[in-house]
């Protein structure tokens, strides 16, 4: 008997142990299907609820830089100074602008959610330095964040941003977005380009910041219908282009942003960010 008892109650234990796992494992299978029943899958909107919102301020920039003797027209429109760049961050602030990020603007388009009262998105292309030192520097003043699209040929190189200074941006609450390889137009791909110039950079990018990227800007705004399907397949979840008019199928891959011409006046930059967007 004395011998019997022991063996008993080892059995018991082990049965005991065995027992609780699976007990366990329905009652977290019941709170799944609760969890399931109480909060239902949020309604999309359509591409045509997309395209009848009002649309949100995007601005888009290049270079924060002082015009030379030298420049052309073209760089004359691309550069804004950092004079005029500080102004207009100033003049957005005290007219109650605030900005917001790509995944506020596709909550807002997909699910309804609410956006601060006068948003508007600040992006900058193209990974030149002076979006860090001067840009990014100016806009913390005001509690604003932006948008950095990256072409990654130009990483690291004079008078681009290195890998250290777009992780710092990351990591201070930007949000960094892929410009392609080189800057060459999506109309123009053919084959192997699709990897070269989206896939490549995509993983590149979140090898340098440890986040996914999921935002791309098409070079000079230029995108067709074919595009993207290959947008879509890498990842991307937003893709901007200027300001040309949207996609009835895709509004999300074909949102609109204006350039900051070096010529407008801080009155012309006010103006037209009132009334560029619909």
């Amino acid at each position: 008997m004395k011998n019997i008892l022991p063996l008993f109650i080892a059995i018991f234990l082990l049965t005991s142990c065995q027992s609780k796992p699976n007990a366990v494992k329905k009652e977290v299978a019941f709170a799944e299907k609760e969890v399931k029943k109480e909060t239902p899958k949020k309604k999309e909107a359509s591409p045509e609820e997309i395209l009848k919102k009002p649309e949100v301020p995007i601005l888009c920039y290049h270079r924060i830089r002082n015009i030379l003797p030298s420049d052309g027209p073209n760089m004359k429109v691309y550069s804004v100074t950092p004079a005029a760049f500080a102004e207009q961050m100033k003049t957005l602030s005290d007219n109650g602008y605030h900005t917001i990020l790509p995944a506020q603007l596709k909550e807002y388009l997909v699910y309804g959610g609410k956006l601060p009262s006068k948003p508007v998105m600040i992006t900058f292309d193209d990974t030149r330095e002076e979006q860090l030192s001067i840009g990014a520097a100016e806009m913390k003043k005001y509690g604003f964040k932006g948008v950095f699209f990256i072409m990654t040929i130009s990483i690291n190189r004079p008078g681009y941003m290195t890998k250290e200074q777009i992780k710092s941006l990351s990591d201070s609450g930007n949000v960094i977005g892929a410009h392609t390889w080189d800057h060459h137009m999506v109309t123009k791909y053919v084959d192997a380009d699709w990897e070269s110039q989206l896939t490549k950079p995509n993983k590149k990018l979140e090898e340098i910041i440890g986040k996914p990227i999921t935002y791309f800007a098409y070079p000079d705004g230029v995108w067709n219908t074919a595009a993207i399907p290959h947008v879509k397949s890498n990842g991307y979840q937003l893709a901007f282009i200027l300001s040309t008019k949207r996609d009835l199928t895709d509004p999300l891959y074909t949102i609109r942003r204006i350039i900051v011409a070096g010529t407008w006046s801080t009155t012309g930059f006010m103006k037209a960010v009132q009334s560029s967007f619909k």
